[in-house]
């Protein structure tokens, strides 16, 4: 195996450094905040960080780069206090990368891309249209990352739209039915098949006394 370690790390040419470092955590999740600004104008944006923070309450969180410089999405979610999450499916792929480009606050990138906006529930933040999955969030607090200076945003899922084949009888949600992506690194995008759904695991018997020290 090829091995790398810290001091390798710093050696490294930048972007080498950040394809190897964003590759190595694994298959990430692919998702579309979409936010709106005080005066109107509609953003969204390219996440591969969102993740599940507990389901009574419903939270899911996501991480945003340092804000030393304008990030639209923080600005509006802290102005408005909503945004949406949007799963990125096989048909968007192009554009909902595109989305990544570093646009002013002034443009929207519906407009740069062949994405669509589409409102619901009385949600003043844009869903993009066709999404297999859609969520109406509110921001609940954020927590900064003094090693890096990133931001974790924590929020709390107002609404949830589920493509109607996708939801089985348990509440479990088929993705790869919808062909929902999923990202590698920074810039690969993959479209997962579901293998096997695994049952509860409990403790094989004459292990269920051991416990963690």
């Amino acid at each position: 195996m090829v091995q790398f370690n810290s001091e390798d790390f710093e050696k490294m040419h930048h972007l080498y450094r950040i394809n190897l470092i964003n590759s190595c955590s694994g298959f990430k999740s692919a998702n579309l905040i979409g936010t709106k600004s005080k005066d109107g104008i509609t953003n969204v944006a390219v996440f591969s960080s969102v993740t599940h923070m507990g389901s009574n309450p419903a939270l899911l969180g996501f991480f945003l780069r340092p804000t030393t410089v304008m990030r639209n999405t923080y600005h509006n979610i802290k102005s408005s206090g909503y945004y949406t999450l949007n799963h990125i499916h096989k048909d968007i792929l192009q554009d909902a990368h595109h989305t990544s480009a570093k646009y002013a606050g002034t443009v929207s990138e519906f407009d740069a891309t062949n994405l669509e906006e589409e409102y619901k529930v009385d949600f003043d933040s844009p869903f993009v249209k066709g999404c297999p999955i859609q969520l109406a969030m509110e921001y609940v607090e954020e927590y900064p990352i003094k090693a890096n200076n990133t931001i974790l945003i924590v929020g709390k899922i107002k609404q949830l739209f589920i493509q109607d084949n996708l939801l089985e009888k348990d509440g479990f949600i088929d993705l790869s039915k919808a062909n929902v992506a999923t990202i590698n690194g920074l810039d690969g995008y993959a479209i997962p098949t579901l293998e096997k759904r695994m049952e509860y695991q409990r403790p094989k018997q004459g292990f269920e006394k051991r416990v963690d020290s």
